[in-house]
């Protein structure tokens, strides 16, 4: 995961990671793992809807990787957990 951070920082993505949990929670979480990237805080999971990050259930976030420029366009979206190599196959830091 960390090496995968790494190729996403040089492409000029800054990674976060969007889930229900509050935010103690996500403090102990990245303290634990030594997360290189912030998490938030999404209790509605209002954010994970919009972006297509829910479980076909509708009640918990399903991993994906969105990528999205400066002005709100979706670059990539893909459910599950496809490298960075996958993901950023396109990008293109300029958008």
């Amino acid at each position: 995961m960390r090496e995968e951070i790494i190729q996403y920082q040089r492409a000029g993505v800054r990674p976060f990671g969007v889930n229900p949990a509050d935010a103690t929670s996500h403090a102990a979480y990245a303290r634990r793992l030594d997360l290189p990237f912030p998490l938030l805080t999404d209790t509605g999971l209002m954010i994970s809807r919009a972006y297509g990050a829910v479980r076909p259930d509708g009640g918990a976030v399903a991993r994906s990787v969105v990528l999205i420029d400066r002005d709100g366009t979706v670059l990539f979206a893909q459910p599950g957990a496809p490298g960075a190599s996958i993901s950023l196959e396109s990008f293109s830091p300029e958008g």
